[in-house]
């Protein structure tokens, strides 16, 4: 008599991944309020669709977005900026591998801090970028719960 055994593996967890990158706004995207509730309505769409969270503030000609999820996902989302003629001179400051997720939002858009405008105004935001993730943390502190 044979014994059938049958082991079942529970996938391995996906890692993730925070992404923090800096770019400059080009033409009417640092200053035309539309174009950035267009940026932010196509990102919590794409963000949800991709598995990503994320926030994204913009100040003085420049965005500066942190986001988590899966590489794979991220890398996709780097090629959709990197096409989009409103963002130029995109620098990656941080690409690291996290434990979970610091943010629940598929795309939230905190207000500006003093310590964000002073970094985002900064003639080499790099400079600062190991205080960026609690910066931004703070300033989604006024976020209401994701939906």
């Amino acid at each position: 008599m044979s014994k059938t055994i049958t082991i079942t593996t529970a996938a391995p967890p996906t890692l993730l991944y925070r992404l923090i990158y800096v770019s400059d706004a080009v033409g009417a995207a640092g200053a035309n309020l539309f174009v950035l509730a267009d940026i932010l309505g196509a990102s919590d769409r794409n963000n949800r669709r991709d598995r990503l969270s994320g926030v994204l503030v913009q100040h003085a000609g420049r965005y500066l977005q942190q986001v988590e999820g899966a590489r794979v996902d991220l890398d996709r989302l780097m090629g959709r900026l990197k096409a989009d003629p409103r963002h130029g001179n995109i620098r990656i400051l941080l690409d690291a591998p996290i434990p979970a997720r610091t943010m629940d939002w598929p795309m939230g858009h905190p207000p500006v801090t003093p310590a964000l405008k002073a970094f985002l105004t900064a003639a080499d935001p790099a400079n600062d970028v190991d205080r960026v993730p609690e910066m931004l943390r703070e300033a989604a502190a006024a976020l209401p719960a994701a939906a």
